[in-house]
């Protein structure tokens, strides 16, 4: 039998980029192949949680690929069907918006378009800090939109950041392995 062919996107959460790699490394022990994509921000910005080329290094040494992060590179995943399932993680609230609203100005929000063309799901595992507020209606459209899968998520501090949410990146396999049979893990809402 093939491998799962999984591709897995990383957008700008940077707080929780280290949390995707990580996951990352638990989803290669799948023997998935894995086809890494990161946004623009991900692949050119350093902070104080990571320098952008240390991350991609890690990335293409845990997957054994070199990541994709254009636009143009992203394209060719519908047309040539190179993914069963598609991972964003995190997702940010800005690319929530953006793929509530099929805008396609980044190497990962191509790349979902491009797979959704193909009738193959999409897992999002949520990082926002207006996941209550601004991104709620986002969230709501997308949780309505065949072929998106959440990942299971949570309020990351409802004391001091009341309208956050995060996605349990530990359940990113469990729920890709459901995606891959239609279906949403659940319970969607989980408290920590």
């Amino acid at each position: 039998m093939n491998s799962i062919k999984l591709g897995y996107a990383l957008c700008g959460s940077f707080c929780t980029v280290s949390q995707s790699v990580d996951a990352l490394k638990k989803i290669n022990e799948k023997n998935y192949d894995i086809t890494p994509i990161v946004s623009q921000a991900v692949a050119t910005t350093d902070t104080r949680f990571g320098n952008a080329a240390d991350i991609i290094e890690n990335i293409e040494n845990i997957c054994g690929k070199k990541v994709i992060s254009t636009i143009k590179d992203a394209e060719p995943i519908g047309p040539k069907k190179l993914l069963d399932v598609l991972v964003v993680a995190p997702c940010t609230g800005n690319t929530l918006g953006k793929i509530a609203l099929g805008i396609t100005d980044t190497p990962v929000t191509m790349a979902v378009k491009a797979h959704l063309r193909n009738n193959r799901p999409v897992v999002l595992c949520i990082a926002t800090n207006d996941a209550l507020s601004g991104s709620a209606k986002n969230i709501g459209a997308l949780l309505n939109t065949k072929n998106i899968y959440f990942v299971p998520f949570y309020q990351d501090n409802c004391i001091t950041k009341e309208s956050s949410l995060i996605g349990d990146f530990e359940l990113i396999n469990d729920t890709v392995t459901a995606a891959l049979k239609g279906k949403q893990l659940q319970p969607l809402l989980i408290f920590k």
